[in-house]
């Protein structure tokens, strides 16, 4: 009997550690986690602080620098330091931009900054907190292929 209690005992045990219950207590869920610190900060002509948020790969800095290749605040600054260019007056604000490559080889290419200014997504996926704006969601190049910035903008 005391042979059966122990191999009881002792296979209780492993399937508690390879299991993982004995010590870890499980995360709590986030829906839709994505990073709320800011990058990038920017003030409008209206006098509208817009921040870029990291975000995650749905939207925010993570988003458009892997997908549209903006890797630098100052072409948002660029853009966002101008008026507003089209205000659909539900939060969402796209500013226009234009980046000029000089040189041998000059280039001339168009963007385009949104911004969601208010406290969560038009989803409601995303909230910012109490008195934070969501910021720049997205960035790209306008007639580039898959809206891909080119490289010297980056320079």
């Amino acid at each position: 009997m005391k042979k059966v209690t122990a191999l009881a005992a002792t296979v209780l045990t492993t399937a508690t550690l390879l299991s993982g219950t004995a010590q870890a207590r499980p995360l709590p869920v986030q829906p839709h986690p994505w990073d709320k610190r800011v990058h990038c900060q920017s003030t409008d002509r209206d006098g509208r602080k817009i921040v870029t948020r990291y975000g995650n790969s749905e939207f925010g800095w993570n988003h458009f620098t892997h997908r549209h290749n903006i890797r630098k605040c100052s072409i948002l600054d660029a853009a966002l330091r101008d008026k507003v260019d089209r205000d659909d007056h539900h939060g969402r604000l796209e500013y226009d931009g234009v980046a000029i490559r000089t040189g041998p080889r000059p280039a001339q290419v168009k963007f385009v900054v949104i911004v969601q200014y208010a406290r969560k997504t038009k989803d409601g996926r995303y909230d910012a907190g109490r008195g934070q704006k969501i910021g720049v969601i997205n960035a790209f190049c306008r007639n580039q292929p898959q809206n891909k910035c080119p490289a010297w903008m980056n320079q």
